[in-house]
């Protein structure tokens, strides 16, 4: 069992920026692909970023490459979500998900979630 928990979520104007982290229990952490995705008001869950287990591929949603970045630290059993430009339409609840297998920008194919955290942006 792996149980990942999110937090650094808030409030913060559009143009800012806000830094997620996701930190696990139970099982190591070095052997898992980590996900964010995202949740916004009515509408479906979507992939926002991943890395894979090693931390030598990175994966982006086109709506966030260029201001959304990932990183991981298997030593300290965390990842992180650095997201600039912040947008309103990135308001959404963001979750941190732990998975081991290869399509890894598919929610599917995660098998561990945390609870989420909320990011709201204002104009």
């Amino acid at each position: 069992q792996v149980q990942p928990v999110e937090s650094g979520g808030g409030l913060v104007q559009a143009g800012g920026s806000l830094r997620l982290s996701c930190a696990t229990s139970g099982r190591s952490f070095r052997g898992w692909n980590i996900g964010w995705f995202r949740q916004g008001p009515g509408k479906e869950r979507e992939f926002v970023a991943a890395i894979t287990w090693s931390g030598g591929s990175t994966y982006y949603a086109d709506s966030v490459k260029g201001r959304f970045t990932i990183s991981r630290d298997n030593v300290k059993n965390m990842a992180w979500l650095q997201m600039n430009s912040l947008k309103p339409e990135d308001t959404a609840i963001y979750y941190c998900a732990a998975g081991g297998r290869p399509r890894i920008r598919l929610e599917g194919e995660y098998d561990y979630w945390g609870q989420g955290t909320q990011v709201t942006v204002s104009s």
